[in-house]
């Protein structure tokens, strides 16, 4: 049997672990980021480098995890190199069901390995495997072939491995699962390249006991038939996140040419619509997920001197993906579009981070403060091609230019000029989402400085006219929400279905006695455990600032005001500096 509350600590240098039940924790926090930002208090070095053995990763799942419909999240947490501080990343696939199934709750990685390694994680322990013949492989995909042929556990096993970005450690490497889904943002890859961890899989078969077997069965009903039945959902299934592309960009909101622009006249040839008709070659869902909204589109290319013979790639595309690497670049060639998806794939990188890079170097280059000596290819909007050696250059880091471009957009653009058109919030390259002041001020006061700390984005679409102290508790009250899915784990794509009514329900079945007060209560003490790990890492909301193009461009509201985002930053300071003020006072 699972049992949930089992910890294991994994030492790097040391090649030792051990395993240690922390119920003291689950009880308290329920688990996924509940757990594992207390995890990482413990366990990591206080102030310590990004890349010193020191900082540690948490890989955490919750409660829900294995035994709800998309309850399929894991929550990872480090110190991010790419904004020196908290880094907080989630990925679906199997990752969650794997972790599970092998009897962890949660899976503590510290120290640094002297030589490249991948771990072997079951119920019986783990395996420190040399990774040498790993190490610089040119493909993510190569390496993820390998090891499924290699190892054992296939259906109940996740392999998370890294590229040759997160070897290089470029500051916004990812970390790839299950080919198709990443711990995309903040930087994992490049922690995971520093500790010279090449990849983890893990595999496991353990079974779970259910204490109220009838409340469950039907609350997985209830929640099952909300999921199946939502119009949203259907929407997922049958377009996934590009089926916002066309809608956003109606709304003027659709970041184009690293924002010079906000409207993209070639939405149409790379919206969800156009690309379900011509290139969707196949649906994946993440494990107890039964709607499948990860999309796949085929690239069919010719063999040379093979008449008839084609080479097929799938590549996975989103939202997020057609916004960077496609508007971002003024992309409208499909396939050259999903050829440079395929690129930053095979490297490892974030495509958000890399598409809102390549376009401040593209302005840069167009502006001449960056030469051909330096760009090394000619960059220009829609030129997919020269966008390929780009994403190459920027693993391989041949000069100065582009090891600047690997530690981020604001480290760039501090080096070569160009920081009012630097599309960056709090050191984390821009979503895309041009809505409002709502999106903004989301990016630049969230946890990780992310679109889904809060939804900003949302709040511009549904309401208007409020006032910035508005906006803030508003975004406040939403992230502290999204604690608790995030403990859960579950996928914010189910947040409508998951209200907290459900959530009291899906936990009262597993023996959890929370009412919904409760439940918003511990959401807001993690959200404020998290501003005061910030806090003593160094963070300053005081120190925030807005990318100057965020005003030039006006949104579907008009053009945003600067008086009235200062404001809102302010208002921010007073309620982070009183969280501060109480954190010091309960210790």
């Amino acid at each position: 049997m699972i049992n949930q509350s089992n910890v294991l600590y994994i030492d790097l240098g040391r090649k030792s672990f051990y395993v240690k039940n922390r119920s003291d924790l689950f009880d308290k926090w329920l688990g996924g980021v509940g757990v594992a930002l207390q995890l990482y208090k413990e366990e990591a070095v206080k102030s310590a480098n990004p890349f010193d053995p020191g900082n540690t990763i948490v890989f955490a799942v919750g409660p829900l995890t294995n035994l709800y419909p998309l309850a399929s999240k894991v929550v990872a947490v480090f110190k991010s190199p790419l904004t020196g501080n908290y880094g907080e990343s989630h990925a679906g696939g199997r990752s969650a069901t794997a972790i599970r199934s092998a009897g962890y709750g949660a899976i503590v990685i510290k120290g640094v390995s002297d030589r490249p390694i991948y771990l072997v994680i079951s119920d019986k322990g783990v395996q420190f495997k040399d990774a040498a013949t790993l190490w610089g492989m040119r493909s993510t995909f190569t390496v993820g072939r390998v090891l499924r042929e290699a190892l054992p556990g296939a259906g109940l096993r996740t392999i998370m491995r890294i590229g040759r970005a997160g070897e290089k450690l470029v500051r916004y490497a990812c970390v790839i699962t299950e080919t198709y889904r990443h711990f995309g943002r903040m930087g994992l890859g490049a922690v995971f390249g520093s500790k010279k961890l090449k990849a983890l899989i893990i595999h496991g078969k353990s079974s779970i006991y259910m204490p109220k077997i009838k409340i469950y069965r039907d609350t997985y009903d209830e929640v099952y038939k909300l999921a199946v039945k939502s119009g949203l959902m259907k929407k997922y299934h049958e377009l996934g996140t590009s089926m916002n592309v066309l809608s956003i960009n109606a709304l003027g909101a659709l970041p184009t040419r690293n924002l010079s622009e906000a409207k993209f006249e070639g939405a149409e040839q790379i919206s969800g619509e156009d690309l379900a008709a011509k290139k969707l070659g196949r649906r994946v869902a993440c494990s107890h997920c039964p709607i499948a909204c990860i999309h796949l589109a085929t690239i069919r290319e010719p063999y040379p001197d093979e008449p008839y013979f084609y080479k097929t790639t799938f590549v996975s595309y989103d939202y997020e993906l057609l916004y960077s690497l496609g508007s971002m670049l003024g992309i409208s060639d499909t396939s050259g579009l999903l050829k440079l998806i395929d690129g930053v794939e095979v490297g490892g990188l974030d495509a958000i981070s890399t598409g809102v890079v390549l376009a401040w170097a593209t302005e840069a280059y167009k502006k001449g403060l960056i030469k051909l000596g330096d760009s090394l290819v000619d960059l220009d909007w829609g030129k997919a091609d020269a966008y390929r050696e780009a994403v190459k250059l920027i693993i391989d880091q041949p000069n100065e230019f582009y090891k600047a471009l690997a530690m981020g957009v604001d480290y760039a653009s501090k080096i070569y000029g160009g920081s009012e058109f630097a599309l960056s919030f709090g050191g984390n390259e821009m979503p895309g989402y041009h809505t409002g002041p709502a999106a903004h001020i989301g990016y630049l006061i969230g946890s990780r400085h992310s679109h889904l700390d809060a939804a900003g984005y949302s709040i511009d679409q549904k309401i208007k006219n409020l006032s910035p102290q508005e906006i803030v508790d508003k975004l406040i009250e939403e992230e502290s929400w999204r604690q608790i899915l995030s403990s859960l784990v579950v996928c914010y794509f189910a947040r409508g279905i998951y209200e907290p009514s459900i959530v009291k329900k899906a936990l009262n079945a597993l023996g959890y006695e929370l009412d919904e007060e409760r439940l918003k209560e511990l959401g807001r003490r993690i959200y404020e455990d998290k501003q005061a790990l910030k806090a003593s890492e160094g963070f300053k909301p005081y120190e925030l600032r807005f990318p100057e193009r965020i005003f030039e461009v006006p949104t579907f509201h008009g053009s945003i005001d600067k008086n009235y985002m200062k404001a809102a930053l302010e208002y921010y300071s007073q309620i982070f500096n009183e969280i501060i003020k109480k954190s010091s006072n309960l210790k």
